[in-house]
């Protein structure tokens, strides 16, 4: 059985399981809320018109493409975290902290330079109509100068749940998500004197509530009792260069994995573009359905990697790899309810997007192939936060290489816009190859996990028999 757990006692095993759960769902719900923004921005951008759906869909690609990324580097910051409270070294976990916050501002800022850069490109790429691609163009400005805050947000978010307090992380994220829905309507309608943005008011309205998140989150860390002792505010640090550069190397590479996944289905979105508004919307629709249920196994990807990075830092290699079996079993259980989920009311949620008779239809079917890949997006999604836990985070960068751009992006390609293997499929070709790209991924993610973990537990037992 999976990671030898039928020698566990299920008591333990539920113990264990519950442990997870209690450390995940909080920042499950902060996820959802931070992608619910993306819900919100579709679902009344959509109110307004196709042709708005479709510019909030694809400046959210540029914005999440780079946001994702960004927040893979900066993720590093849990096993770190987590090592150190496993070893009882309160006294460095501060100190570490103020780092991870010039990391993450540090990353912020070349995050949104970046982003302000790809603007000429894809106005000259995109093949839209001018009024379009000006509000893409807009919108990305917008969600551009909330980057060094979001990614603040990300040391913080890492901060307090490699500290086991993950509960302000939700609240925090709460709030910010109802104070994006007024924002989004009077920047997007023009209220109190605002020029009307149209679907671009979205970004606005994201950059400005990812500020106001940091500073919610950074506020709270600062006056409450439990993170007194570890003193994160306590006094001003210069940057380390030397101390970032590490965060770095063990982050560039979670970066690179995260990176390859989002870039898969943004560069499929901008691919699908030459299909027309409709395909485009359909297609963003679905994907944000998708990363709205990706957050499951993500945050307990995130739980999964601080409970194994706790268990490493005390050097219990064992329970370490229990953990690992532990989450992938509760990975899937949510994965099943998930894919039901997706399956059973799939007609009902395209429509909150849209009432575009279209979109309705070209939806529906490409949700199929969403609860479809559910089960082994959440298996490679938790085996990698385990893997990070281990601080292992090369090889899994490679593995996602190698099954997100040569699979997923080269077969969908292949099958969507080729008729190389079979009569080009158009957009759902590129679902078919997304399927088969996650299949690949959690097989050799699982069997590296269970590689990388047995080793660990065997040369533990080898040292203390020495």
């Amino acid at each position: 059985m999976l990671f030898e757990l039928h020698r566990t006692p299920r008591r333990d095993i539920a113990r264990e399981a519950g442990s997870l759960i209690r450390l995940a769902l909080p920042m499950m719900i902060a996820q959802i809320a931070q992608v619910a923004t993306g819900f919100v921005d579709m679902v009344m951008a959509g109110a307004v018109g196709t042709d708005d759906l479709a510019a909030v869909s694809l400046g959210a690609s540029v914005f999440i493409m780079a946001y994702v990324t960004l927040m893979g580097v900066v993720s590093a910051l849990n096993p770190i975290l987590s090592h150190l409270l496993g070893a009882g070294r309160v006294e460095q976990i501060g100190a570490t902290g103020r780092q991870g916050l010039w990391f993450g501002f540090l990353l912020g800022l070349a995050g949104m330079a970046a982003m302000l850069a790809t603007r000429p490109v894809l106005a000259a790429w995109l093949p839209l109509p001018a009024h379009v691609t000006a509000m893409v163009d807009l919108y990305i400005v917008g969600a551009a100068l909330g980057m060094p805050a979001a990614m603040t947000h990300r040391a913080l978010h890492a901060y307090a749940s490699s500290l086991n307090r993950p509960r302000p992380i939700m609240f925090m994220s709460l709030i910010c998500l109802a104070l994006n829905v007024p924002l989004n309507y009077v920047l997007i309608h023009g209220l109190f004197g605002l020029p009307a943005l149209g679907g671009a008011g979205c970004g606005w309205a994201t950059g400005i509530v990812f500020w106001i998140n940091a500073l919610l989150l950074g506020a709270y860390i600062a006056r409450h009792p439990h993170f007194a002792p570890f003193g994160l505010f306590r006094r001003f640090d210069a940057p380390d260069f030397a101390r970032l550069r590490e965060f770095f190397k063990l982050g560039a590479p979670i970066g690179l994995s995260f990176f390859t996944e989002v870039s898969l289905f943004s560069l499929i979105a901008l691919l699908v573009a030459r299909f027309g508004t409709v395909v485009v919307a359909s297609h963003q629709a679905v994907l944000n359905v998708s990363s709205i249920a990706y957050m499951i196994p993500q945050s307990l990807a995130v739980a999964v990697s601080v409970r194994v990075g706790q268990a490493g830092g005390a050097g219990d290699w064992r329970r370490a790899r229990f953990v690992s079996g532990v989450g992938l079993l509760v990975g899937l259980a949510g994965a099943l309810i998930t894919m039901a989920v997706v399956m059973g009311w799939r007609h009902e949620i395209i429509g909150l997007y849209s009432d575009d008779a279209r979109v309705l239809a070209l939806g529906a079917g490409l949700l199929v192939y969403s609860a479809v890949f559910q089960l082994v997006d959440a298996t490679q999604t938790v085996a990698s936060g385990a893997l990070r836990g281990y601080k292992l985070t090369a090889v899994p960068m490679l593995i996602h290489t190698l099954t997100f751009w040569g699979v997923g992006l080269g077969l969908g390609v292949t099958l969507g816009l080729t008729d190389w293997l079979a009569p080009a499929m158009g957009v759902y070709g590129f679902w078919s190859a997304l399927v088969v790209s996650l299949i690949a991924a959690a097989a050799l993610l699982v069997a590296y996990l269970a590689f990388e973990s047995r080793r660990r537990l065997a040369r533990h037992t080898v040292q203390g028999n020495a």
